[in-house]
């Protein structure tokens, strides 16, 4: 029957593959590239059969450099096309810091709006899988700096699998970062696929003791630690930022006037991070509805390590997300 809507139970990786098929689907113009992504699947296994389906023209595996094929991608939207850059993990796009920075952000700019750069770079971020200190990093915070981007951060499978399609048609770069916890994520989506906006922030469970904002693979904490504090009748809001650049200033606003209390959960490090970037909003244009200093809970300032124990004590988890939320309330 026309209009009616069915649930299914997936992943988080196969949501987003579930977004990639759609959009190849939907736009002969658009192509994924990247190390691995086709007969292998893809590094995490998100493009997994995509390459039978569509062939090699348009599911294309690429040399390993970084640079090269990240320009490849700039090129190819210049050209019309609407490409898809698959770049491994984060540490991996700082071989092409210059492309996405000095080429893909700026050409816009550049050229008087007389071009535009309609490319998507999706890459794997954070830790929390072992995989050491060069592959842990959490680099988002950096490209939000960046004017000319936008900078996604999906933390739950409507997001994955919705955000490709407005990507693809923004005239403008637009970064993807799935948080590598995420992947083996289950839960419900429906058919046909709800829309999902590009931007804006979400409250993902309404509260009015403290707002706890976070994003991408440290949505789930955020949600945990909620639930831990409502034990202790805290009643905290959790709001999922979903876009680092544009920010949606007015939701963490409206929050902090809620609950008047904020812990902001980043997994980069403490210096330098997104996390300061919340803090000095709040601080900017809502000091007066705070009843306590800000929160930030961010990784230790040690390169990842490796040993699981380790890797656990140095990053945010429920509980140091907890504890900050209950310093805010005085308890």
């Amino acid at each position: 029957m026309s209009g009616t809507t069915a649930t299914r139970t997936l992943t988080y990786r196969e949501a987003l593959r579930e977004g990639l098929r759609d959009a190849l689907r939907a736009d002969e113009r658009v192509f994924l590239m990247g190390e691995d992504v086709g007969a292998y699947g893809g590094s995490f296994g998100v493009s997994r059969d995509l390459l039978g389906e569509f062939g090699p023209e348009r599911i294309r595996d690429t040399p390993l450099s970084e640079s090269a094929f990240t320009g490849a991608g700039i090129g190819a939207a210049l050209g019309g096309m609407r490409p898809i850059v698959e770049v491994m993990t984060v540490n991996f796009s700082l071989l092409a810091l210059d492309q996405i920075v000095n080429n893909a952000a700026a050409i816009a700019h550049m050229s008087g709006g007389q071009f535009a750069v309609p490319l998507v770079v999706r890459m794997t971020t954070g830790a929390g899988r072992q995989l050491a200190a060069q592959h842990s990093h959490s680099l988002e915070g950096w490209y939000a700096h960046v004017p000319g981007l936008k900078v996604l951060a999906p933390g739950t499978l409507e997001d994955a699998r919705g955000m490709l399609a407005p990507a693809l048609a923004d005239p403008n770069p637009v970064l993807i970062f799935e948080h590598g916890s995420l992947y083996g994520l289950e839960g419900s989506l429906t058919d046909p696929p709800a829309e999902v906006a590009l931007t804006g922030a979400a409250i993902r469970r309404p509260g009015s003791d403290v707002t706890l904002v976070a994003y991408g693979g440290s949505l789930p904490k955020a949600l945990d630690a909620a639930e831990t504090l409502a034990a202790d009748r805290i009643d905290a809001e959790v709001l999922d930022l979903r876009a680092l650049r544009p920010l949606d200033d007015a939701a963490v606003l409206a929050s902090v006037a809620r609950t008047h209390r904020v812990v902001v959960v980043d997994e980069a490090w403490r210096t330098g991070s997104f996390a300061a970037e919340v803090v000095a909003l709040v601080a900017e244009r809502a000091l007066y509805e705070l009843d306590a200093p800000p929160e930030r809970v961010c990784s230790v300032e040690v390169p990842i390590p490796y040993a699981k124990h380790l890797e656990d004590a140095a990053l945010p988890s429920a509980e140091r997300i907890a504890a900050a939320a209950r310093r805010t309330v005085g308890r």
